[in-house]
C-alpha cells in the first residue's frame, strides 16, 4: 500500500511541476511518467486521464493554498490587517517562487483559467468552484470591516469578488512581466474598491 500510493505521489508531484513550468496542454502521459521515474501502466492505475491528474494537482494546491488563506483571514488580527497580509504573503509567495526558478510562476488557478476555461469543463468547472470558495472567504472578512465601518461597500459580495479579481490579475502581471513589483500597487487598489481610507494599515 506504501508503495502504491508513493507511486501516485510521484505522479501528483510531477504533474504539479511540470503543469506549474509549462501549462497543461503540451504535455503527455510519457512525459509525466518519465519525470515522475514510474511505468506509464502506474499512471492509469491511479488516473483514468490526464485531465484526472489535472483535477488531482488542482485540489493538492487548493488544499494547502486554503490552508494558508484559512489561518490568515481567521486570526484575530482586525480584517483589514488579515486581508493585507494576504496579500503580503501572495507577493512574498511570487517573490520566492522566482528567487528559485528565475520567474514569477503566477498562479496555478489562473494559469489554468486562461489555457483551459473553454477546454475541458470538469476542470473549469473546478476552478470555478474554487474561486467562489476564495471569494466567501474574503467576503466574511469585507463583511466584518464594514460592521466596524473600516470600508464603505455596501455589497460585500461583490466587493470580494472584485478583490480577489484584482489580486489574480496583479500576481497575472508579476508573471507577464516577470516581476513581482508589479504587485507592490495591490493594497492601495484593494483600499479604493472597499472604499476604505489610503492610510489604513
Amino acid at each position: 500500500m506504501g508503495r502504491t500510493s508513493d507511486a501516485r505521489e510521484k505522479i501528483v508531484s510531477a504533474g504539479r511541476t511540470l503543469i506549474e513550468a509549462r501549462g497543461y496542454s503540451a504535455l503527455g502521459v510519457a512525459e509525466i511518467c518519465r519525470t515522475a521515474g514510474v511505468p506509464k501502466g502506474s499512471f492509469y492505475y491511479f488516473f483514468e486521464s490526464k485531465e484526472a491528474l489535472a483535477l488531482a494537482v488542482v485540489d493538492e494546491h487548493w488544499a494547502v493554498q486554503k490552508e494558508d488563506w484559512t489561518r490568515v483571514l481567521g486570526s484575530e488580527a482586525e480584517p483589514l490587517r488579515r486581508l493585507r497580509r494576504l496579500f503580503e504573503e501572495t507577493e512574498a509567495g511570487q517573490r520566492a517562487g522566482r528567487e528559485s526558478c528565475g520567474a514569477v510562476s503566477g498562479c496555478m488557478f489562473g494559469n489554468l483559467t486562461l489555457e483551459l476555461s473553454n477546454q475541458t469543463e470538469a476542470i473549469r468547472a473546478r476552478l470555478q468552484e474554487i474561486f467562489e470558495a476564495q471569494v466567501d472567504m474574503v467576503d466574511a472578512v469585507v463583511t466584518e470591516a464594514r460592521a466596524r465601518d473600516d470600508v464603505a461597500v455596501t455589497d460585500t459580495r461583490e466587493a470580494a469578488r472584485s478583490v480577489v479579481a484584482q489580486l489574480e490579475g496583479q500576481v497575472m502581471f508579476a508573471k507577464l512581466y516577470n516581476d513581482t513589483g508589479r504587485m507592490a500597487p495591490l493594497w492601495q487598489n484593494c483600499l479604493a474598491l472597499l472604499g476604505a481610507a489610503p492610510v489604513a494599515h
